[in-house]
This record gives structure tokens, C-alpha cells and sequence, in this order.
């Protein structure tokens, strides 16, 4: 699914003219960008929390050359699901019914 199809599906949902979902999108994502961009923290219960993590200094190689780099340490945004997300997307769909033979 891609932004418009997202806009779609939330102005549907929320009979909402697509130009407010979108405008309330680009909202929602504007704050959690410059919020994990000073390095703070967006928790939405149940969906999920987005933060500014560390990763440190770690050796690599160059592909090309096959020579060792030190490649930098870095600030990275990062997206950690929560417990209902995890749970929607693992929902176990109801078994079908076998259907039996006969002999």
C-alpha cells in the first residue's frame, strides 16, 4: 500500500474528505519525525514506538576493493512494533475443514 492508497482506505474509514486525511497525515508524520529527530521518543499504545537509536563505529569491508573501512557511528530512526501489532499481524487464520474421502 502506498500513501494515496493509504489516504484512500483512512478517508473511507473515517468519512473524511481525502485532502483532511491528508493533510492530518502529513501532520501525525511531520511531529514524529522532528520529534525522533531530537532524539525523543513517540509511543502509540498498541501500534508501536518510534525513536532515535545509536549504532556504534563497526568495521567493514569496501565490496569493491575488498579493503577494510571503519564505517561511522550514527543516530538511526528505529520502529519497534507493539503487543497489538505484533498480534494482528500474527492473528492465526481459522484452519479449513479437511474434507473426507470416500471409500
Amino acid at each position: 500500500m502506498n500513501k494515496k492508497e493509504l489516504i484512500d482506505v483512512a478517508a473511507k474509514e473515517a468519512e473524511l474528505s481525502k485532502k483532511d486525511v491528508e493533510k492530518a497525515l502529513k501532520a501525525l508524520t511531520g511531529a514524529i519525525v522532528a520529534e525522533v529527530a531530537k532524539k525523543g521518543k513517540v509511543q502509540l499504545i498498541g501500534f508501536g514506538t518510534f525513536e532515535a537509536r545509536q549504532r556504534a563505529a563497526r568495521k567493514g569491508k569496501n565490496p569493491r576493493t575488498k579493503k577494510e573501512i571503519t564505517i561511522p557511528a550514527a543516530t538511526v530512526p528505529a520502529f519497534k512494533a507493539g503487543k497489538a501489532f505484533k498480534d494482528a499481524v500474527n492473528a492465526k487464520k481459522p484452519a479449513k475443514k479437511a474434507k473426507k474421502s470416500k471409500k
